[in-house]
């Protein structure tokens, strides 16, 4: 599953520079995460690192996208395969 911000975030700018996906950008109001490159961190780390910054825990998974672990590997894969031009 990808994860998600909820409205209580602050703003306090701590997460985006922690994800190794670049999934974390500011939106119109607050902090968003891009589920299409959120794999939970999987493959970098053993537990997402945006999740452990956080100060307020407004970071739960996202229930609108159920993905295994399997799935999590398989977009980390895709994502790095990305990230070097292949």
């Amino acid at each position: 599953m990808a994860l998600m911000i909820t409205d209580e975030c602050i703003n306090c700018d701590v997460c985006e520079p922690e994800c190794p996906n670049q999934a974390i950008y500011l939106g119109p109001e607050i902090y968003e995460i891009d589920p299409a490159k959120c794999t939970e961190c999987v493959g970098h780390f053993d537990e997402p690192q945006c999740v452990q910054v956080c100060p307020v825990a407004c970071i739960p998974v996202n229930p609108q996208y159920a993905e295994g672990q399997e799935s999590l590997w398989a977009k980390y894969r895709r994502l790095q395969l990305q990230a070097s031009g292949g």
